[in-house]
């Protein structure tokens, strides 16, 4: 009978006896932490769109994560009443990239740590993840390569034939996949996926290709826009 009466009132939903003090605390470093991650993501991210408004909800989310979670520690009812919300509310958010999808897992870690009053491990584990992300930053940054769509269009007798646009792809860039083609009888359109290391390897195709057929038109297209 009294495990029965102890099951019962492990189940009563019961006041939280969240220190003030405490709360204030975790919200000072969250904010600080938030900050550092927000500067290191628009510095660090290899996304060219929305990085300022993407990393202006890292403290939001961190600040709301704990908060919920320093609500629902002390009692079993409410956590199950949490997944009962969260069952019915249905989160649609447009991850462009699995880089945004790391640094919001990164921001979720940080306030479910500081919920749990795990200031020191929390702590500890953001700043060996901000160093990581800035070594590899720091280490990558003269060799950093870019992936483009490029579009190759020839129209005219003079238009050049697949082989010799596929050929000189592959002698000017260090990587490439052709990804579509189309051809008439006074058109011809190739679309490849290339990889690069600097603009110049642009400028080096556009000149050799205008060699072999003046008329022929290039385009370049960051292939994260599609």
């Amino acid at each position: 009978m009294d495990k029965w009466n102890l099951f019962q009132r492990f189940l009563i939903t019961e006041n939280a006896q969240i220190s003030i003090w405490e709360f204030l605390i975790n919200a000072v470093i969250i904010l600080v932490l938030s900050f550092i991650l927000e500067w290191t993501y628009r510095k660090c991210a290899k996304s060219l769109s929305g990085r300022r408004a993407f990393a202006a909800n890292f403290f939001l989310i961190a600040f709301t994560t704990m908060l919920i979670i320093s609500i629902v520690k002390s009692s079993l009812a409410l956590s199950l009443g949490l997944v009962g919300a969260l069952s019915i509310v249905r989160f649609r958010s447009a991850i462009k990239e699995p880089e945004e999808l790391a640094y919001l897992f990164f921001t979720i870690g940080i306030g479910l740590g500081f919920g749990a009053n795990q200031r020191v491990v929390t702590v500890v584990a953001a700043l060996i993840l901000l160093a990581v992300i800035w070594g590899r930053y720091l280490t990558s940054k003269k060799t950093r390569k870019q992936n483009l769509f490029l579009t190759v269009s020839g129209t005219g007798t003079e238009k050049p034939s697949l082989g010799k646009i596929d050929e000189l792809v592959q002698h000017v860039f260090k990587a490439s996949k052709l990804v579509r083609f189309d051809e008439t009888s006074d058109l011809i359109e190739a679309g490849f996926w290339i990889e690069i290391k600097s603009s110049d390897d642009l400028q080096q195709f556009k000149n050799s290709l205008t060699e072999i057929s003046p008329e022929t038109r290039v385009s370049f297209v960051d292939n994260n826009s599609f």
